[in-house]
Formats: C-alpha cells, sequence, structure tokens
C-alpha cells in the first residue's frame, strides 16, 4: 500500500494530466499499477475511459513515484500539513460518495469527526448576508456541527469566523494549494481555522487558484457535509453548483429566502422554489438532520426548548403563555404579562435567537415543539 499510496501522491501533483483523469485513474489504481507495456496500456485505457496516451504518462511516472511523493510530504510538512491518500484509514468516507473522489488532500490542522454543514454564499455578500451566515455558523457550531465552507471573501470567510466565535471547529476547502495567501489577507484567519480544524486541498502545495479549480474544490464541500445552506447567490454563483452537487449526493440544501429585488437572492429563492428547505434560523437545520446525526450532536437529542420551565424572569413568563400551535402577537403577550409591547418584543428576540420560539408571518410568534 506503500508504494501505492506513493503513485496517487505522484498523479495527484501531475501537471501533464487532466484532474478528472488522475481521479479516475485513482480509482482504478488497482487495475494499471503494475507498469504494463504500451500495447497493453491502449488496451487497458478503453477498460478506465482515460485515452492512452494518458495513460502511459501515468505508467511513465511509475519509476518516479517514491522520490516525487517524497518531495511532496517534505513540502507539506514544511507548511505543517500532512497528506491524507485514499487509501489511508482517516480519509474522509463521506468522499467516498463522489463519482470521482479526490485521491489525495493536502490538511494543515486535523479534520474534526464531526457531522459537517457547509455554509456557502456570495462573494459580494451584503451586511444582512454576513451576519446570518456568522450567526447560523456560531449557532451550528456550538451545538457540536463542524462548519464545512469554501474560505472565499463575503458569506464564507463570515461562516468561518461565525464557527470559531461559537467555540466550534470549521474546515476551510481550498481552491488554490496550501501555502498561498488566497484570498489575500486571509492568512490570520486560516491560521485561526487550522488551530482547532482544518485547511484542506486537493491541489499540490503552492498550486496557484484557477479558476476551474473552485468547482473542483465544490464538490469536496458538499461531500464533506449532511446538507449545504446558502445564504446568498446569484443565478451563477458557485454557491448553486456546491448546491447542485449535494442534491446529486442526495444530501440536504437549505436556503435563507431574500428580497426579490435583490440579484444575491435569486438563487436562494430559486433553490427553495425548486424544493430546498427554507430556513429561518439554525434549528430549522437541526430538525431536519437525519436521526443518527441529531443524537450524536451534544444535547441535541432533545428540542431547545425543552426544559424551558428553568428559565427565570420574563423569557419564563412568555413561553408559559404561548400555548404550542397557537402562535400570539407581542400584544397579546403584553397584555397577559402586563409588560410594555416593547418589553415583549425585545424578549422575543433573545427568545428567537436561544431557538425557543420562531417569528411566523404577520409578526406573531409560536413555541417551538
Amino acid at each position: 500500500m506503500g508504494h501505492s499510496s506513493d503513485v496517487l501522491i505522484t498523479l495527484n501533483a501531475s501537471s501533464k494530466l487532466p484532474r478528472a483523469t488522475i481521479c479516475r485513474l485513482a480509482l482504478e489504481i488497482d487495475g494499471w499499477e503494475r507498469g504494463l507495456g504500451t500495447a497493453a496500456a491502449i488496451s487497458l485505457s478503453s477498460d478506465l475511459g482515460v485515452p492512452g496516451a494518458q495513460l502511459e504518462l501515468a505508467l511513465d511516472s511509475l519509476s518516479t513515484a517514491r522520490r516525487a511523493a517524497a518531495r511532496q510530504r517534505r513540502q507539506a510538512e514544511a507548511l505543517g500539513a500532512t497528506i491524507v491518500t485514499r487509501l489511508d484509514p482517516d480519509y474522509p468516507a463521506m468522499l467516498g460518495d463522489l463519482p470521482l473522489p479526490p485521491p489525495v488532500l493536502y490538511v494543515r490542522g486535523s479534520l474534526p469527526p464531526l457531522p459537517g454543514i457547509a455554509i456557502v454564499g456570495s462573494r459580494r455578500v451584503d451586511a444582512y448576508g454576513a451576519e446570518a451566515a456568522g450567526f447560523f455558523a456560531r449557532d451550528l457550531a456550538a451545538r457540536g456541527l463542524a462548519v464545512v465552507s469554501g474560505f472565499a471573501v463575503g458569506a464564507d470567510a463570515a461562516a468561518h469566523r461565525g464557527a470559531l466565535a461559537g467555540g466550534g471547529r470549521t474546515v476551510a476547502v481550498l481552491g488554490c494549494g496550501l501555502g498561498i495567501d488566497y484570498p489575500a489577507g486571509h492568512r490570520p484567519l486560516g491560521d485561526a481555522i487550522a488551530a482547532t480544524g482544518a485547511l484542506v486541498s486537493e491541489f499540490p502545495c503552492g498550486a496557484r487558484p484557477q479558476s476551474w479549480h473552485f468547482p473542483v474544490r465544490n464538490r469536496i464541500i458538499a461531500a464533506l457535509a449532511h446538507g449545504t445552506l446558502v445564504i446568498q447567490a446569484t443565478p451563477r454563483s458557485g454557491s448553486l453548483v456546491s448546491a447542485r452537487l449535494a442534491m446529486e449526493l442526495g444530501r440536504d440544501v437549505y436556503a435563507l429566502p431574500g428580497r426579490i429585488f435583490d440579484e444575491r437572492s435569486l438563487g436562494p429563492n430559486g433553490l427553495i422554489r425548486d424544493g430546498a428547505v427554507l430556513v429561518q434560523h439554525p434549528q430549522d437545520i437541526i430538525d431536519v438532520l437525519p436521526e443518527a446525526v441529531r443524537r450524536a450532536l451534544p444535547g441535541a437529542s432533545a428540542p431547545p426548548n425543552e426544559g424551558h420551565s428553568d428559565l427565570g424572569g420574563l423569557p419564563g413568563e412568555i413561553l408559559g403563555c404561548l400555548v404550542p400551535g397557537q402562535p400570539a402577537p407581542p400584544e397579546e403577550l403584553a397584555a397577559s404579562t402586563g409588560r410594555p409591547v416593547e418589553v415583549i418584543q425585545g424578549a422575543l428576540v433573545e427568545l428567537e435567537l436561544a431557538g425557543f420560539v420562531r417569528r411566523l408571518p404577520g409578526g406573531v410568534y409560536a413555541r417551538r415543539a
């Protein structure tokens, strides 16, 4: 297996082979690694689904695989990273659901053994979108989910920062190799992510970002997560690529609705139209996670408002007034508690953020079941 791992690392670093060919050969490594002759390689290439010339290039690399892989490992170690191949036991099992999984991952930090949720969105996210990305990431990370995103400016960065602020772990999947300060100025954020989570790339260390890298990267984001949340995205956004890939993998897609006059809302709104889960609070995501995933989260086996009788003061009073299945407006709750409406509204916001109540159309509030 040692030599096979060397071959995978060498193949992955090749600049002469297309990425799809590299991934396909990695899947079928047992069928061609023995180093067949040219004639046999040509006949075998059709079975593998790669051109004969490309298979010959792969075969030519076998003799230098050990040295080439050692060079890649030294470059990774110099950056404080390790190389994980698909033959290694710590290779993420969820990536095996991809038709062409990455043969190699360069990992700085450690991939958390936690269920993951991807949070992606526009690079040109507005203040509301950035706040929403941070809020969802902070809450979900605090509940024990690893937040996966793409390390881009905008919604991705807000999600990574939110997860860190929530004391949780986050995984940044890069569209370039480790050791590249891209996006420029994100190096401190990368250091913070690697301290508790991981920076991940399938591209060799030092590889500059290319436009085609990002759709390739997006498949890893989608595969590492049990579901993907889209915050804001234009109709041509790469975030929608991640959402489509998640759907193809049978994973959930969640979308935050937005204003119809904002182009950044067209992506999420379109996803909702096509069947994505409309979310307004992190609990909406928790509620639809597979039961096995929910049970694995610390304290997530019970609804977040269970035990609300322990809440003291006005929040407990408000929850006591809210009958399950019977939404009430703030004015009614003010009358029931004898408090001013503005005080009730402030308490309702706190309860909503804590996941005890949800705001419904018409400005009424319902206790979460």
